[in-house]
């Protein structure tokens, strides 16, 4: 029985513990020279679209729900963010080549087609960046009409 207690008492001790460990949170509180909409034309529902679904994980400036302040979901978060901004961040697409924009935008059509994104994992905490059939076709529509603006623009 005291065993038990002592492994109890351990586990409490940890969990209090990891509530200090914070990674640093995706805030840059800048403008965004770079972002998206100021290099492809962007219905505003469309845009609007993209940041409640997309933006926390892939740009400079994630929306903390308030289970983040609670360990280990911060973790899980960031793990998210870290992932999505290293995929693709909406705030950096205007430093991609050309042909890299192409090749993102490609990828934004091909994910919502095949439902790889949002992903799973993430809809389970964040409900809100669960697309509809509709929010995946405007994007879908939206970037199809991009990628042909990109190639004249770069042609």
């Amino acid at each position: 029985m005291k065993g038990i207690k002592k492994i109890l008492l351990g586990i409490l001790v940890i969990v209090v513990v990891i509530q200090f460990i914070h990674p640093a949170r995706n805030k840059s509180g800048q403008a965004m020279p770079n972002d998206i909409s100021k290099i492809v034309a962007m219905p505003e529902d469309v845009q609007g679209i993209l940041k409640k679904a997309c933006y926390d994980c892939h740009s400079n400036n994630t929306e903390y729900p308030w289970y983040t302040n609670i360990q280990p979901m911060h973790w899980f978060m960031n793990y998210h963010i870290i992932s999505g901004k290293e995929e693709l961040n909406f705030n950096e697409f205007g430093t991609y080549t050309p042909r890299r924009q192409q090749s993102k935008l490609r990828s934004i059509e091909n994910s919502l087609k095949d439902g790889t994104m949002p992903l799973s994992s993430y809809t389970l905490i964040q409900r809100n960046a669960i697309l509809s059939e509709v929010e995946k076709s405007q994007i879908i529509n939206w970037v199809q009409n991009s990628k042909d603006s990109l190639t004249k623009k770069y042609n």
